[in-house]
């Protein structure tokens, strides 16, 4: 069985579910079109995602091509939302990525594109809505050869655009064989040459641009709409000539990527998995998330346009896995792949404090915010015990209105929010060193821990060693000292994390087991992986205070496109919110800029631009880097944790927690 994992994606708003509703009616396998603005869609099933019109969460759902079998995912455009896409992409086989013919390229299709070229990921374009009034698909074809890909190649043209008559003509052999040689053989030598000798089929180019765009090298476009139906069958052909079968070894070991995680309405979970080798059946056991061993009690795989249970899930297809109680996204399933991804998109870059409107509700805010998580890796729940608050990290104000959306409907909580603030981070200026002995005052635990941290290269992380023997004590302590470290360095001197530092473990001692005659183990005499868990904040933070930290903002890079006339508007406001552009650009009447600004105000600059540029201006951003917080006073962040930054407050905050 021939099968296919596809992905629909685009910019908001450009057509996605229309297009996977014209789709699943082509191949017979809805009798009738749902609607965005309605909310009658088949992939849209929550509430929020049907009020609103957009889509938040991934959707599945199946349909066959002759003997194809697509799965075909309906992926977030907001880029709130992009995480949801980052975890859908490790599951691919192909791509249809859907540009509007009326606003063309957006911030978000570059953004996309820019990955899926990166990940190599065979690719369709669509130019959707070429029956919308203001349809410019001759300049959306130069748009996307201009800021998406150079190696494009249109199928066909778009006939009276503009009008609901719209429709898409296939070119015919003799028009498609120049524009095919000239960019086929600019990847392939044999065709080259023989194209030189003039030896160059209409059946050989067929199978190099299979071939090509199978490898992610070349990039068929198709014009069409999705409302009228116009250039979808060709489309559908496409997709079952042109992208390449799922990659799939039944013979294998099992091996899977679990993708998405939802509950069911038991609260249960169910596991969305891309199965890559073998097949997992019910009742098989696995270990997932370094968790305990646990037994798939039901699977459901998809099949024309349902999901449907099964006994088993084979290589190459998407299944619903139920029984695996610990199972997060990114998790494998029995081996895991080597050839797997990390994230592709960057991190949130902003935080904010959830408020219930009953503080009676703390405690249940704390567990639905935990459980959406589950469901969104790149949402970091941060609880403050201290203060009794809940913060969540984000990458926009549409999310915090679906967090918000979200946990009325589906928890029946009524939360209010603080003011969105950066997510920084903190990174060692210089080398430190601290250490507590055991037996000495004045530390409390029968522990020997020394620490030196050093400042390390931008982007790679935290690395933990050690200058003394690895036979000095039991393993377990120097565990404890590692996991310590990293928990600890959540937060540093100003309570952001701690990155891109190197620390070294430089002294370590304990006290053997000890025990009375003729009685068992003695606590109090003998060291604990509790003594070294309690004693390493401490030397840590002492060793961060002696090496210094300094904290960074996060960046984006941004490119801002507006008319000309409005420019001498515009700067102010950028220099207001602490833009910098680097380049100007006058491209005909329009004017663009190019530069870096804080996240913290990218928002404000997105709601101001409409009103100063006649609605016209485009601003696009994205995550780029940190840099140090060059104005006013350093920003400090709440600590949540027991503050070994203050011995007495710890030491007080440690025995209670034991005590308690």
């Amino acid at each position: 069985m021939h099968l296919l994992n596809l992905g629909i994606l685009a910019h908001v708003d450009a057509g996605k579910t229309s297009l996977t509703e014209r789709l699943l009616h082509s191949v017979g396998v809805i009798d009738e079109i749902g609607s965005v603005d309605d909310g009658s869609t088949q992939t849209d099933s929550l509430a929020l995602e049907r009020q609103r019109g957009i889509t938040i969460r991934s959707a599945v759902v199946s349909f066959a091509i002759d003997d194809v079998t697509v799965n075909l995912i309906d992926t977030p455009g907001h880029p709130d939302f992009i995480a949801e896409v980052e975890r859908v992409l490790g599951v691919l086989d192909g791509a249809v990525l859907v540009v509007s013919a009326v606003e063309g390229v957006q911030a978000q299709t570059r953004v996309l594109m820019r990955t899926l070229r990166r990940l190599r990921i065979p690719t369709l374009i669509l130019v959707n809505k070429i029956d919308r009034s203001g349809a410019r698909c001759a300049h959306v074809l130069e748009q996307i050869a201009e800021r998406l890909t150079p190696a494009i190649v249109p199928m066909g043209e778009a006939v009276a655009p503009g009008t609901r008559a719209a429709r898409f003509a296939p070119f015919d052999d003799d028009r498609l064989r120049t524009p095919l040689l000239d960019l086929l053989a600019r990847h392939d030598d044999d065709l080259l040459a023989a194209y030189v000798e003039g030896d160059v089929t209409l059946g050989r180019l067929r199978a190099d641009l299979v071939r090509q765009t199978g490898r992610a090298q070349v990039h068929p476009v198709f014009l069409g709409s999705a409302v009228t139906g116009a250039g979808i069958g060709e489309l559908i052909g496409g997709i079952k000539e042109l992208l390449p079968a799922a990659e799939a070894d039944g013979g294998g070991p099992v091996s899977g990527t679990v993708f998405k995680v939802e509950r069911g309405a038991a609260g249960e979970k169910i596991a969305y998995a891309r199965m890559f080798s073998g097949t997992l059946r019910t009742r098989d056991r696995l270990t997932v998330g370094g968790g305990a061993e646990a037994k798939v009690t039901a699977i459901s795989v998809f099949d024309h346009g349902t999901a449907v249970r099964e006994d088993a899930v084979a290589a190459g297809r998407i299944g619903k896995l139920w029984g695996l109680g610990g199972v997060r996204i990114g998790d494998a399933i029995g081996v895991p792949r080597t050839t797997a991804a990390g994230h592709h998109f960057s991190p949130p870059t902003l935080e904010t404090v959830v408020v219930p409107a009953s503080p009676a509700d703390r405690g249940t805010l704390h567990l639905a915010l935990t459980q959406l998580a589950e469901q969104d890796p790149l949402i970091d729940v941060r609880h403050d015990e201290v203060r009794s608050e809940v913060s969540v990290s984000l990458y926009g104000e549409v999310q915090k209105e679906v967090v918000q959306a979200t946990l009325a409907d589906e928890f029946g909580l009524d939360v209010t929010f603080r003011e969105t603030t950066p997510l920084c981070v903190e990174r060692p200026v210089g080398s430190g060193t601290a250490v507590e002995f055991n037996k000495k005052d004045p530390n409390p635990f029968l522990a020997t821990v020394g620490l030196r941290i050093d400042a390390a290269a931008v982007g790679s992380g935290v690395s933990f060693g050690l200058e003394v023997e690895l036979g000095a004590m039991p393993y377990a302590f120097f565990k404890a000292v590692e996991d310590t470290v990293r928990e600890t360095l959540g937060q540093g001197l100003h309570g952001w994390e701690v990155t891109d530092c190197t620390v070294t473990m430089t002294h370590c001692g304990y006290s053997p087991r000890q025990s009375h005659a003729h009685q068992g183990f003695d606590k109090s005499m003998s060291s604990t992986g509790a003594d070294f868990r309690g004693v390493t904040p401490l030397v840590l933070m002492n060793a961060l205070r002696r090496a210094g930290s300094q904290v960074y903002e996060p960046m984006h890079r941004f490119v801002l496109e507006v008319p000309a006339d409005t420019l001498a508007a515009v700067l102010p406001l950028l220099a207001s919110g602490r833009a910098v552009p680097r380049t100007t650009e006058v491209r005909g009447t329009a004017c663009v800029l190019e530069g870096v600004v804080p996240a913290a105000r990218v928002h404000g600059l997105e709601q101001q631009l409409p009103g100063l540029t006649r609605g016209e201006g485009e601003l696009e951003s994205a995550f780029d880097h940190y840099a140090p917080v060059a104005r006013g006073a350093v920003p400090d962040r709440p600590r949540s944790d027991l503050n070994p930054l203050d011995r007495k407050e710890y030491l007080l905050n440690l025995t209670r927690r034991v005590g308690g």
